[in-house]
């Protein structure tokens, strides 16, 4: 279930993100709100706001997704280091909200999937989502909760889970 919602989450985030438009420029709701709403939900999932609600993050998508997939990663590293205000209050909730993406030692395989397709373990050292004593990737400021690395786990080791670990490990 969790994989099917991670797939269409470019699609979730259009239609969020077009509300959220909508309900600032049609409907007057106060950009204020949007931005408190934003980070307090970074509370609880960290910095997902991004990558699934908003509308200038789906745009940011679009217009880097072209060329190469390290090209596009390092895109979305830096975009999301100095992103809005939502993104920075997020980005340091990561590291304490009550989600984080967490790892099912006994179902880990090591392939290193997940670390391939995540843009915080490709670009940052000693970030990784299954390697022993290594910091979990989903706490990193940059990281947006985008799940790649939960859908790309051929073993279902990965979960966005209630946690309050920082470390891998095994």
């Amino acid at each position: 279930m969790l994989k099917a919602v991670i797939n269409t989450r470019r699609i979730i985030q259009a239609i969020i993100g077009m509300a959220l438009y909508m309900a600032v420029a049609q409907y007057g709701l106060p950009l204020l709100w949007v931005i408190i709403g934003g980070s307090a939900l970074g509370i609880i999932l960290g910095k997902i706001f991004c990558r699934w609600m908003c509308p200038l993050g789906f745009f940011m998508e679009l217009m880097t997704s072209g060329g190469d997939k390290n090209s596009q990663m390092s895109h979305m590293y830096m975009y999301f280091k100095i992103g809005c205000p939502i993104a920075w209050i997020g980005g340091l909730f990561n590291r304490l909200s009550l989600f984080k993406v967490k790892l099912d030692k006994s179902g880990c395989i090591s392939c290193g999937k997940c670390d391939k397709v995540c843009y915080i373990a490709t670009h940052t050292d000693n970030h990784s989502l299954h390697k022993e004593g290594w910091t979990n990737s989903s706490v990193h400021y940059s990281c947006s909760r985008c799940m790649d690395c939960v859908s790309a786990c051929p073993t279902g080791a990965l979960s966005l889970s209630p946690t309050m670990s920082t470390k891998i490990k095994k």
